[in-house]
């Protein structure tokens, strides 16, 4: 039977690429997002001035699923919404349920709605819990659920989707390219998650990494700023493509040095590229003549 590997935000993005990349290395993927079929609209709007308009981004749970069983492993689309507890738990039973074991543990999913770029003094407070509530507060909620499980198994690994904006302070304000009050602390206490399980937990079989994707152009972010957006062509256009943070993920799983660098944080196009894990990329540069 092969391993399982539990991924949030699959709909589309980082999330999809990894699922992906997680089938061609022969891991049955639990594919779960918000997302479920295609063309289910949601807000996306990451300021809370922006709020209130219903928008269908390409992808979905089920389209994911079907690209997994595609390359030849199990898949099972589940509805999972971060800050929705009760879909939390539905998901988690229900892999259980079907296939009885979960081996590694993909925290990519984030929330996407009003306040995550607000200005700090723009901020509502029911904002920022919200935030919170889908950046941290849910995921330790999932990840304790599912540690439970791989403690009584003796082994797991746990994979958090980390960012710049929870390690450093933003390069500019949030008008200018920076980053939101919320996002970046929220991401910061998410950050922790994964020194902290390394620490308690590596002697029974656990391990745990941060991956920082650095920039990477998904389509939440096109949809948000349209290709010609100045923020988008200086930092998010400039990225590395969703294939990079999927293919940093299989390597933590597949590779024995990975067993001895548990607790880590990965920058995963400086440490891909170093690799070349992924075939072509970066691209050469153009000659400019």
């Amino acid at each position: 039977m092969s391993p399982v590997a539990f991924v949030t935000g699959a709909s589309r993005g980082i999330g999809k690429a990894g699922s992906l990349a997680l089938a061609e290395a022969g891991y049955d993927v639990v594919v779960t997002a918000r997302t479920v079929q295609a063309g289910q609209t949601h807000d996306y709007a990451a300021s809370s001035a922006e709020a209130g308009t219903q928008t269908a981004l390409p992808g979905s749970v089920e389209e994911t699923a079907q690209l997994v069983e595609a390359r030849g492993q199990r898949a099972l689309p589940l509805r999972l919404d971060l800050l929705d507890r009760e879909s939390i738990d539905a998901a988690f039973e229900k892999t259980l349920a079907e296939w009885g074991q979960i081996d590694v543990l993909y925290n990519n999913g984030i929330y996407q709605g009003a306040g995550v770029m607000d200005p700090m003094m723009e901020l509502p407070e029911d904002k920022l819990e919200l935030v919170f509530q889908g950046n941290f507060f849910n995921q330790l909620y999932l990840t304790r659920k599912i540690l439970a499980h791989m403690l009584e198994r003796g082994s797991g690994t746990i994979v958090n989707m980390t960012s710049n904006a929870g390690q450093y302070d933003p390069p500019n304000k949030v008008s200018e390219g920076g980053w939101g009050f919320a996002y970046g602390a929220s991401k910061s206490a998410f950050h922790r998650m994964a020194g902290f399980l390394h620490v308690e937990f590596n002697d029974q079989g656990i391990r745990a990494y941060n991956v920082d994707p650095g920039y990477v152009p998904t389509e939440a972010q096109l949809a948000r700023y349209g290709k010609d957006d100045p923020i988008y062509q200086q930092y998010i256009a400039q990225g590395a493509p969703p294939e990079v943070p999927a293919q940093m993920l299989v390597w933590l799983l597949t590779t024995p040095e990975a067993a001895e660098r548990s607790g880590e944080t990965f920058h995963a196009p400086s440490f891909v590229k170093k690799h070349g894990l992924v075939p072509g990329w970066p691209p050469p540069k153009k000659d400019r003549g």
